[in-house]
């Protein structure tokens, strides 16, 4: 179940509505569904929802996003394709049940515009179940008259308004926990481990301090590097709880089990899609990838992880990458990833020459000078 979190009863009992109003519509699509509200408010988990859980019943459906609909339509125009531009809009136009996803996304060209609407007007005038999901921040009196007068006809649609959720950790992290990461902060990282050289816990201090100032104001990517249990995790997770405190999204992911995320997507019993998470994670607003390096090299791995990378390095999103080797130390398959990372106008690669902090735990449960446990007679 996709859970509306916020502070406010009046948003979260709109939430609720949207919710039942979606499962009722899966179970029995009439009419049309309309949601509205900015980007993370649900309403694209929804409406993917409906299109898996028709599917799964056995029920056509279609899911696009606008922008994605129109590209297909183009690409069927050079006569290169298995499909026909014709097949594919009678297709679209006329199937059970369409999802149409970030409606007001789409490039505005009289060809796009008049596409769209063609396919819109004749699942208006037959009466076929839709699912719209409005672009963000976009409401129906923006729109053109034409398309108003339809999405909001009485008769017709349900209307649902969505806010933001609370900010949540985005937890693919396995068996490490989420209530383990959210323990994880700034006041109980230890960078003053006193069994350590000096030049070792000044390396961590200043570690501390850049993911600290990283926090504050994310800009650019943050890369730490060095071995298992040196704090690189305890940082990062420190990183995400503070700006969560501060009612800043953020989507933490342990890039092994991100992509096991990835795969289960494809299995009969997965309730999100696999365009509905891939796309949370990349367009995140701050992302943190946890033990990069250490996920299965398929081609298949480092194809998805080099377009989640690629994306967020020409939008210039913020990002915190820890992993236990160099760059250098990456795959032959993986330099593509690597010159993005260390690409120094965008990225800051901090090493953490501290060992496992785990040492300092046997360190200090060893005997000290000539006290021995006391023997049994």
């Amino acid at each position: 179940m996709l859970e509306g979190k916020t502070d406010d009863p009046a948003n979260q009992e709109r939430f609720i509505r949207a919710y039942r109003a979606a499962v009722a519509f899966a179970a029995n699509p009439q009419g049309w569904l309309i949601f509205l509200g900015p980007s993370g408010s649900g309403k694209t988990h929804l409406a993917a929802a409906i299109a898996n859980q028709r599917l799964q019943e056995g029920h056509q459906a279609l899911f696009f996003a606008a922008p994605d609909l129109l590209d297909r339509l183009r690409s069927t125009l050079d006569g290169n394709n298995d499909t026909s531009y014709q097949e594919l809009f009678a297709e679209v136009e006329s199937t059970p049940l369409l999802v149409l996803d970030d409606l007001g996304t789409q490039s505005s060209t009289p060809w796009a515009e008049e596409k769209l609407f063609q396919i819109v007007n004749h699942r208006f005038q037959a009466r076929l179940p839709t699912v719209i999901n409005v672009a963000a921040g976009a409401t129906l009196d923006e729109l053109e008259e034409r398309w108003r007068t339809r999405l909001a006809d009485p008769g017709l649609s349900q209307i649902h308004l969505l806010e933001v959720r609370k900010p949540s950790l985005l937890d693919c992290s396995g068996s490490m926990g989420l209530e383990l990461l959210k323990s994880m902060t700034f006041d109980n990282f230890d960078c003053k481990r006193v069994n350590l050289p000096l030049e070792q816990r000044r390396n961590l201090e200043h570690a501390c301090e850049l993911a600290r100032r990283f926090s504050e104001s994310p800009e650019g990517w943050l890369i730490l590097q060095g071995e298992n249990g040196c704090g690189k995790t305890h940082l990062a997770a420190s990183i995400a709880n503070h700006r969560l405190k501060k009612g800043h999204p953020v989507s933490f992911v342990v890039v092994s089990e991100f992509l096991d995320h990835l795969r289960s997507t494809f299995g009969p019993e997965s309730k999100v899609t696999y365009d509905d998470l891939f796309e949370r994670v990349k367009s995140a607003p701050l992302l943190i990838l946890d033990d990069y390096g250490e996920h299965s090299s398929t081609p298949w791995a480092q194809e998805k992880l080099y377009q989640l990378i690629n994306y967020r390095y020409n939008a210039r999103l913020p990002m915190v990458v820890t992993m236990c080797c160099s760059l250098d130390e990456l795959d032959e398959s993986e330099r593509r990833v690597s010159s993005r990372l260390s690409d120094v106008r965008l990225s800051t690669v901090y090493y953490i020459s501290a060992p496992d902090y785990r040492a300092d735990h046997a360190q200090s449960r060893k005997p000290s000078g000539d006290s021995r446990p006391n023997r049994r007679t």
